[in-house]
C-alpha cells in the first residue's frame, strides 16, 4: 500500500555535532545522570529487543527497538528528561548544584531538601506525555504544578496529567501558544519545565536533552552484555529536536558512530524545513498530525545546532504509516502509540517506498537499524481504535 512520505538527506549534515548547541558547556556524564534516574520510584531499564521477523520483511540484517512504553510508571521516555531538569532546576534555587545528586537516597528526602522552596509550581506546556512527567516529579515532591495543553488535546492525555493532581489549562493554538502561555508562569513561585527554548530559557531545555542520556547508556550496557554491535543507523522521532539532540551526542561521533535518520509527521515537519531553508523556521497552519507529539512548528533553539549538523536525513510520513507501524509492533508484543511508532514508521516507509531516495543507500539488507519507540498507549481509545482490539490486561486481545 502506498502512502505519503518523503525521504531527503541533509544539506546542513556535517557528520557530527561539534561542540556546539544543546548540552555543552559542563554536561553530565552518562554515569551522573544514570544514578540519578536509578534513585527514582520504580526505575528500570526499559527493554532493547531484536524483532528479526520485521527486519526480515524489511530487508534489513537486524532491526533493534528500544521499547519506551513505560518508564519510571509513565507510558512514554520523556520522564527522563523532565526529572533531570526538574532536578537541576531546584538545585539552582536551593544553590547546590548538580552535586546535590550525592546527597539524599529517594525521592523522599529529595522531597524533605525542597521544602525551603515551598509553596512553589512546576509549569509546562505539552502535547501530554512531558507534562504528565513533569506533573509527576511535582507530586513526588510536594508542588504544585499548572499544564498547559494545545486545543484539541484528548481527553485520555488531559485525564492523565490531573491524575498526577495538576491543573489543566486548554490554550487557544496548538503546541507552540501552549508553549508561549507557559512561558509567562516562571516567577519566584513557579519554574517552567519545557523540553523546548527560546531567548533568555536555555538551561532547562538543555537538562531535559541531557536527561535523555539514560536511554542511551542502556542500549550500550544491553549490547555489551549481548555481545552485540552496535547499529549502523538510528532512526529517531523528531518534535522540537530534544530526543533527536541527545541521539546525536551519542551515536554522531567515535568509533561506534551511526548514520541517524529523524523522522516528522508531513504537516509537522518544522526541523525537515528548517534544514532546507538553512536556518530555523516556524510552520504556518495547524499541525494535526495523529503522532500528537511530534506536532511542533518551531524547532528548539537549543536542540538546533545538534540536530541540524548531526542528522544525515529525515523521512517525513502521513498519519497512515504510523497507524501500520502501530499495528505490526502490536503483532510484535510491543505497545506502542501513534508518536511512539513514529520511527517504525519512518523506516517502513523508507524500505517500502524510498529505496531510490537520497537515503535508501543508508538502509539496505546489510544493515543493522536501531529504532526509537518513545510512548505506549498513552492514549488507549485511540490506540484500540487503530488496532479494531481491546487492550485486556496489558496484552492486545
Amino acid at each position: 500500500m502506498s502512502y505519503g512520505f518523503r525521504a531527503l538527506a541533509n544539506p546542513l549534515a556535517e557528520g557530527g555535532a561539534g561542540d556546539g548547541g544543546a548540552g555543552a558547556g559542563g554536561a553530565p556524564g552518562s554515569d551522573e545522570v544514570l544514578a540519578f534516574h536509578r534513585r527514582l520510584p520504580g526505575y528500570e531499564p526499559t527493554p532493547l529487543v531484536s524483532l528479526p521477523r520485521l527486519a526480515s520483511s524489511l530487508g534489513v540484517a537486524e532491526l533493534l527497538v528500544k521499547v519506551e512504553s513505560v518508564r519510571l510508571g509513565l507510558p512514554s521516555f520523556k520522564m527522563l528528561g523532565a526529572s533531570w531538569a526538574t532536578y537541576r532546576a531546584l538545585s539552582e534555587r536551593l544553590g547546590a548544584g548538580s552535586d546535590g545528586a550525592r546527597d539524599w537516597a529517594d525521592v523522599e528526602e529529595l522531597a524533605e531538601r525542597c521544602t525551603p522552596l515551598l509553596p512553589l509550581r512546576l509549569a509546562a506546556a505539552t502535547d501530554g506525555n512531558h507534562g504528565r512527567a513533569v506533573a509527576r516529579m511535582a507530586r513526588w515532591l510536594g508542588f504544585g504544578a499548572r499544564i498547559f495543553v494545545p486545543a484539541g488535546t484528548s481527553a485520555a492525555r488531559i485525564e492523565g496529567i490531573e491524575r498526577e493532581g495538576a491543573e489543566v489549562v486548554v490554550v487557544d493554538g496548538g503546541y507552540d501558544e501552549a508553549v508561549a502561555r507557559s512561558a509567562r508562569e516562571e516567577g519566584p513561585d513557579c519554574l517552567v519545565i519545557s523540553d523546548t527554548s527560546w531567548p533568555g530559557y536555555v538551561d532547562v531545555p538543555r537538562w531535559v536533552i541531557d536527561g535523555y542520556r539514560t536511554m542511551f547508556a542502556e542500549i550500550d550496557d544491553a549490547l555489551a552484555a549481548a555481545r552485540r554491535p552496535g547499529p549502523q543507523v538510528v532512526v529517531v522521532p523528531v518534535g522540537v529536536g530534544a530526543l533527536a539532540a541527545a541521539a546525536v551526542a551519542r551515536f554522531a561521533h567515535g568509533p561506534s558512530a551511526a548514520s541517524l535518520i529523524g523522522v516528522e509527521p508531513t504537516s509537522a515537519a518544522c526541523v525537515t524545513a528548517s534544514a532546507l531553508a538553512g536556518k530555523p523556521v516556524t510552520l504556518s497552519g495547524p499541525q494535526d498530525s495523529i503522532m500528537v507529539g511530534l506536532n511542533c512548528g518551531t524547532p528548539s533553539p537549543v536542540a538546533w545546532p545538534r540536530v541540524s549538523r548531526g542528522l544525515a536525513g529525515f523521512v517525513t510520513i502521513d498519519d497512515d504509516w504510523a497507524r501500520e507501524a502501530v499495528r505490526l509492533l502490536a503483532a510484535s508484543g510491543i505497545e506502542a502509540g501513534e508518536t511512539g511508532a513514529a520511527a517504525v514508521g519512518g523506516l517502513l516507509a523508507l524500505r517500502r517506498q524510498g529505496r531510490a531516495s537520497p537515503l535508501g543507500p543508508l538502509v539496505g539488507t546489510g544493515t543493522r537499524v536501531l529504532v526509537l519507540v518513545t510512548e505506549g498507549a498513552s492514549d488507549p481509545p485511540a490506540w484500540r481504535a487503530i488496532l479494531g482490539t481491546e487492550l485486556v490486561g496489558g496484552a492486545v486481545r
